[in-house]
């Protein structure tokens, strides 16, 4: 007689918890173009502008990408900037057995969740400040002038905010589909999971995504004055 494993039980309204990807269940090499090859070559054997001409190809993608997943142009920057610095410094280390921008996404994840830690930690002290002197602390930059908010896209920060609100497994696979436009194959090599799950967490992020959406604008539409 064969056991069978007792299935967990669901409770009403709650999902059960996604199983982690550590890493493919099968090989996903996604193959360096010969052209990056060769300017990683040239890069190694000392010519430093080498770097700068991927650094050219691949920036507004990776600023595009990091900026969905992140929700702030200015982090996405630092990111993106820390990134090909890392990646600059580990080049040594790139092997070739996936693509360099897939690589590239991979070190600027980890600079990601770097710069996480350390607005948090900002934060931290911004509440600090507040304490000690009574109040907000002054922002002098240009975007916290009100009439800068008022005059940005308001259907592109309902996008961002709803994004933000995504889990990471599910924002991250997401914004390399739609925005970044990679295939499903490449998303599975780079966030370590089976091409299946990637298209489940994708189909489940599209979902989730239009309802926070439908949510938010029906927030900002101004209610109809009663007769």
């Amino acid at each position: 007689m064969i056991s069978r494993r007792p299935r967990p039980r669901l409770v009403a309204g709650k999902r059960p918890p996604l199983p982690e990807c550590r890493a493919p269940p099968s090989p996903l090499v996604l193959i360096v173009s010969s052209d990056e090859k060769q300017l990683i070559r040239e890069c190694l054997a000392g010519r430093t502008e080498a770097f700068g001409e991927l650094v050219i190809r691949y920036q507004d993608r990776l600023f595009n990408a990091l900026t969905g997943i992140l929700g702030s142009p200015e982090d996405a920057r630092d990111v993106a900037q820390d990134a090909f610095v890392h990646a600059f410094q580990r080049l040594k280390t790139f092997r070739g057995q996936s693509a360099f921008y897939s690589w590239l996404f991979r070190i600027a994840l980890n600079a990601a969740a770097s710069q996480r830690r350390r607005t948090k930690r900002k934060t931290t002290s911004i509440d600090a400040t507040r304490d000690e002197r009574g109040g907000e602390p002054l922002d002098r930059h240009p975007e916290a002038v009100p009439s800068h908010a008022l005059e940005a896209d308001e259907r592109r920060l309902a996008v961002q905010s709803a994004l933000a609100k995504l889990p990471a497994e599910f924002r991250i696979p997401l914004v390399l589909k739609e925005i970044d436009g990679m295939k499903y194959h490449e998303i599975a090599a780079i966030i370590g999971c089976p091409v299946g799950t990637v298209r489940s967490r994708i189909h489940r992020a599209r979902s989730e995504l239009r309802q926070r959406l439908e949510l938010l604008l029906r927030e900002k539409k101004p209610p109809i004055p009663r007769k």
